[in-house]
């Protein structure tokens, strides 16, 4: 009863604590002289957000020619680089991004987590060098809102501090239980916010789950089909692992206006799983995904596009119903508001992918 009492009162205290920043104060900046916070995020396409490890010369010497052949280019500084690296991971990140014109595309770095003894060096050394090219720092292991705080504050004292004129964004990594647990109060948590992705290998291991795969689904988490009397064979129909964590993410996001994502898919021999896990968190409502090797590039530019079908079928619906009102019939399939809304999620992607792309540009006649 005792300990019980205990974690009451330290409940009834932290709630006493909990204060909201009220409207006028959210969209305030954080730091003297650094840029006032985005109110909307920039439309940008972001199908892939694709991984190199800058402590490697040959990888930094190919980041010119993956600049014109991705949306996002990342510099990664965490997981993947062994520690005796991260040095020489932060200082070859630092050359790339003072020596390589990244034109319209995304430029952004994957920083340590906040409890290691390289997320204050990673951060500072890398916006001091990058300053207006960076666009958005992504975040690991983040389990709440006060994560999310901290980063905010650091980058607006060094925007401050270099002069910067844009916001530097932050993307978070859905990968602990707790995150899971936390998720809508991290999307929440700053105007900062870009977007968030899920990382299944970690949250795996923080939810105890029995598998060693990066990604994708598992043979034995399924459902056996009911016995029969008249079959001696049962077929055991594969589930997906990550939908519900990736339907809670995708939930939050959308709620508070920022970008979902899937994360790794680590088998980079089953290219067909890799599509299917893509493809499946395109249609849940993932923007993109992370790819690891160059071959899921391709992958990504084929899963998180409008199919050229649907998408004629979407704007045959906006042209019916130019102000999204009323009822039409299209080849015996009625049409209405709430259709209208998702023909204009894919029409709208449809453009942004054209404006992107000429040979889908043609396929979708724009």
């Amino acid at each position: 009863m005792l300990q019980c009492n205990v974690r009451l009162l330290i409940l009834e205290v932290r709630e006493g604590q909990v204060m909201h920043k009220p409207p006028k104060k959210f969209f305030e900046t954080l730091a003297i002289g650094a840029p006032t916070p985005y109110r909307e995020i920039p439309t940008t396409l972001e199908r892939m957000i694709h991984f190199f490890p800058p402590h490697v010369e040959k990888m930094r010497a190919k980041v010119p020619d993956m600049v014109a052949e991705v949306d996002v280019l990342l510099g990664n500084l965490e997981d993947a680089i062994p520690v005796n690296a991260k040095d020489a991971a932060r200082a070859g990140l630092v050359e790339v991004v003072k020596t390589v014109d990244f034109g319209d595309t995304g430029l952004w770095t994957r920083v340590n987590s906040l409890n290691s003894p390289w997320f204050l060096n990673d951060v500072t050394e890398v916006v001091a060098a990058a300053s207006d090219k960076l666009d958005v720092v992504m975040l690991p292991k983040v389990e709440g809102a006060w994560d999310i705080h901290y980063l905010d504050q650091l980058l607006a004292q060094l925007a401050a501090k270099h002069k910067i004129s844009k916001p530097i964004m932050i993307h978070a990594i859905l990968e602990t239980a707790l995150g899971v647990e936390n998720v809508a109060a991290i999307a929440s948590a700053s105007p900062r916010m870009h977007g968030m992705s899920l990382g299944p290998a970690d949250l795996a291991a923080s939810r105890g789950m029995k598998t060693t795969r990066v990604g994708g689904g598992h043979p034995y988490y399924g459902v056996l089909e009911d016995l029969r009397e008249d079959e001696f064979t049962r077929v055991l129909y594969q589930q997906d692992l990550w939908h519900y964590t990736v339907a809670r993410m995708v939930d939050a996001c959308q709620s508070y206006g920022i970008k979902p994502f899937y994360g790794p898919f680590g088998d980079f021999t089953d290219d067909a799983a890799c599509e299917a896990q893509f493809r499946n968190a395109f249609l849940m409502g993932c923007v993109g995904a992370w790819t690891l090797h160059p071959k899921q590039i391709d992958i990504a530019k084929r899963v998180f596009v409008p199919d050229p079908e649907e998408a004629k079928f979407a704007f045959r619906i906006l042209e019916a119903m130019p102000d999204g009102t009323g009822a039409v019939m299209i080849d015996g399939k009625m049409q209405d508001d709430a259709t209208w809304k998702q023909a204009k999620v894919i029409v709208d992607l449809a453009r942004m992918v054209a404006a992107k792309d000429p040979d889908m540009a043609a396929v979708y006649g724009l």
